[in-house]
């Protein structure tokens, strides 16, 4: 057989793994600088940060002390502080009693409650800092939706006869007055009231002057974006393509086709695509069932073939300034906590497949096809990453943030810390427990469809 053939599947695997290390790094790069910044600042030493785990590759002394490293095995990374056994802060008794008393204060086990909860606390808290700044950053580089909604750039259609141009500010659709884009239900129904057809009549105001113009149905079949994971990605379609009939049927409005798939019941569907480049093709995927989180809370299962829509024009924009794009960081990773956690929950009661939660090879899948749809995408999905990856820490869980956090705050009420004995037994339930699910996880991405 000719190895040929397998090169762009090698390419395509090494393209997945190298994204999954790139986000994976820089996430816990962070997490770990949180740690090692703040104990500086509390006055703990770290003698040790390292990027990865295994064999050293590189490293350097800093002048406060700390060993920077990285190593071999590129799946996490640690910080080490003085007086600590191993990557998990676990207690070194022996090094900490050779210690003398003045020196105590800079080790973890020794440092006063608060220093140690802050250092604790910091990882996850900047992971969520890293997201808040990677969205406001996105948010502040497209600008939003100029108001009036204004023609930026006409997209690629299947279309004739189209007299819109760019610089058009829409004043109404079909004969109906354009509601505001940012009051999502209002502009909803007014979606469902434009007609069936290709073609629509828009009223516009053009060079101050108020003139009718020809220009396609303003939410076409247009593939705007793609789900990792989903029957669309797999089966090649691109962002920018149009799907113009299912099952010979014509589609002229993105709601029509996901009537259809809503309404195939899994059955698999025969696509015809327009694609700009090179023109229509055809190509067959089946809907996969997809529990999607509501606005209202909780989650309801569809029939998804994980493609999204696009207007069918760059609406013009205009900046967004960096007070407003925090505030919907913000509102952006606070509502991904909210639909993790109740994700999370619905999974436990039965409520969704379980199949919703990735392992590793998942994320990576994501991580190699998040990165192919572009750069934005790709760092997007560092960030969404981010604030999974602190939230999880923060569960009260022993060996992770969360876990020692509950040491610390049943140290403040009792006034003392748990036994040695009990936090090593704690630590190995917890190691269990997350080995455990890591597993659960695999198995997921190994046989969920």
């Amino acid at each position: 057989m000719d190895i040929l053939t397998f090169l762009p599947q090698f390419g395509s695997v090494f393209m997945t793994i190298l994204a999954f290390i790139v986000a994976l790094s820089v996430i816990v790069a962070v997490h770990e600088y949180g740690h090692y910044i703040v104990g500086r600042w509390s006055g703990i030493k770290a003698e040790v940060f390292s990027l990865g785990f295994g064999p050293v590759l590189f490293s350097r002394m800093d002048r406060h002390g700390t060993r920077w490293q990285m190593a071999a095995l590129p799946f996490g990374g640690y910080v080490k502080f003085l007086g600590d056994s191993d990557a998990a802060s676990g207690k070194d008794g022996a090094a900490m009693a050779e210690l003398p008393p003045e020196r105590l204060r800079q080790t973890m086990h020794g440092a006063p409650l608060w220093a140690r909860t802050a250092t604790v606390a910091a990882g996850p808290i900047f992971n969520f800092i890293l997201s808040i700044l990677i969205f406001a950053a996105v948010m502040m580089s497209g600008g939003k939706a100029a108001d009036p909604l204004t023609v930026g750039e006409l997209k690629p259609l299947p279309v004739e006869g189209v007299t819109l141009q760019p610089g058009d500010e829409i004043l109404a659709v079909a004969g109906t007055s354009l509601p505001d884009i940012e009051n999502g239900e209002v502009y909803d129904a007014f979606l469902d009231t434009l007609p069936m057809r290709a073609l629509l009549e828009y009223e516009v105001r053009r060079a101050d002057d108020r003139v009718t113009a020809q220009g396609p149905h303003l939410l076409p079949p247009l593939v705007g974006g793609l789900s990792p994971q989903s029957a669309a990605f797999d089966a090649g379609l691109k962002a920018g393509d149009v799907i113009t009939a299912v099952n010979d049927r014509p589609v002229v409005a993105f709601s029509e086709l996901k009537e259809i798939v809503e309404g195939s019941n899994g059955a698999p569907l025969a696509l015809t695509m327009w694609r700009p480049e090179s023109g229509p093709y055809e190509t067959t995927l089946t809907p996969r069932r997809v529990d999607e989180p509501q606005p209202e809370g909780g989650f309801r299962t569809e029939w998804r073939i994980g493609v999204a829509g696009a207007m069918a024009f760059e609406p013009a924009t205009e900046a967004l300034g960096p007070v407003e794009a925090l505030g919907g960081a913000v509102t952006q990773t606070g509502q991904i906590i909210q639909s993790s956690l109740s994700g999370l929950y619905h999974m436990v009661t039965g409520a969704i497949s379980s199949c919703n939660m990735s392992g590793p090879i998942g994320i990576a899948e994501v991580s190699g096809a998040m990165a192919s749809q572009g750069a934005q995408s790709f760092i997007w999905f560092i960030a969404v990453l981010s604030t999974a990856v602190g939230l999880l820490n923060l569960f009260p869980v022993p060996v992770l943030d969360g876990g020692h956090l509950v040491f610390y705050a049943y140290e403040a009420v009792a006034g003392r810390p748990p036994s040695d004995r009990a936090l090593r037994v704690l630590m190995s339930v917890g190691l269990t427990l997350i080995l455990s699910l890591m597993l659960f996880a695999v198995f997921n991405d190994l046989f969920c469809p």
